[in-house]
């Protein structure tokens, strides 16, 4: 029988954890028997933070432990049924209310303090056997995940793999209705058409490729699901315009890609910089040109009544 975990390689990483979190939990249950200690395995960081120091709050004990406050008012809650823990008031706050262990729950320390020495010594000699030190790697997987993580790696390895799937086509004839229908989809959704929209929009040949600029598009799959515009403003400058990717293809870089693309026809082109207008309400977009390396410029009269941010990328 193909083993489950062989076969589902490290995709099954939280469930080969939980299963070896299982596997010592039971063994932490033989355990505590074995010196008639009271204590279920999962209270343990609560009780051992309570015979380190008494007196404190949920809050901070659950600060300690790195657990949430309602796991810890759980695990409290089942020791005091044990009548391991109480509350009182705190004499200098009447509205804090601290934790602390009683007689029966300070009766466990002594027979503890012998089984944690036990339990390390054993633990020293485990981690002695293997080849790799499981407890150092954990403290560096929690320090790795905690810089970025594993949903966020997830997702953009995500992104990368969708974005080898998009495909970047010229502009021909036929792309006018998508060229149009990408770039009112959001003008619409944040602002309103102006004049020159419709002009550039209804008229792409005339208006763009005719004057010198180039039009790009992503395809996803069968749809058109982006698409960019490079006007040409003089012999050294383009504008990138008319950027638009569909929500649909949202989080599939399409975007960068287009960007990067765009910018690099225009090197090829021999400008020596690229200029665009923006509004700092589309706030992904201004991250992704400050990307690209775009920085804002001042001093350009625009015709966009939209547009409150003007950036430049020098080429050479």
């Amino acid at each position: 029988m193909i083993n489950f975990y062989d076969q589902a390689g490290k995709m099954a990483l939280g469930s080969r954890l939980r299963r070896l979190g299982e596997m010592l939990t039971e063994e932490a249950t033989r355990i505590y028997s074995l010196y008639n200690v009271g204590l279920e395995p999962r209270w343990f960081p609560v009780f051992f933070v309570l015979t380190e120091q008494s007196g404190l709050s949920i809050k901070e004990v659950a600060g300690r432990i790195q657990q949430t406050h309602a796991s810890v008012s759980q695990v409290v809650k089942e020791m005091k049924k044990r009548e391991l823990v109480e509350e009182r008031k705190d004499d200098g706050d009447g509205r804090r209310t601290l934790l602390c262990l009683t007689p029966k729950g300070r009766a466990l320390v002594p027979p503890l303090k012998q089984q944690t020495t036990d339990v390390g010594s054993a633990v020293e000699e485990l981690l002695a056997q293997m080849q790799h030190d499981l407890w150092k790697s954990m403290q560096e997987t929690e320090y790795l995940l905690a810089q970025q993580s594993l949903s966020e790696r997830v997702r953009n390895k995500k992104r990368e793999r969708e974005s080898k799937e998009v495909r970047l086509l010229e502009y021909t004839p036929a792309h006018q209705p998508d060229f149009k229908r990408l770039n009112v989809e959001w003008i619409e959704t944040y602002f309103k058409l102006e004049e020159k929209d419709v002009l550039s929009l209804d008229n792409p040949q005339s208006y763009i490729l005719d004057r010198g600029g180039h039009i790009l598009l992503a395809q996803y799959g069968p749809e058109i699901v982006g698409v960019v515009a490079l006007l040409k403003l003089d012999d050294d400058t383009f504008e990138l315009a008319k950027m638009a990717v569909s929500p649909r293809a949202q989080g599939k870089g399409v975007g960068e890609l287009l960007g990067r693309a765009a910018i690099q026809k225009a090197r090829s082109l021999g400008a020596g910089k690229v200029y665009l207008e923006s509004n700092t309400r589309l706030q992904p977009a201004i991250n992704l040109y400050h990307k690209l390396g775009f920085r804002k410029v001042t001093g350009h009269p625009s015709p966009y009544e939209r547009c409150n941010i003007q950036m430049e990328l020098p080429l050479s």
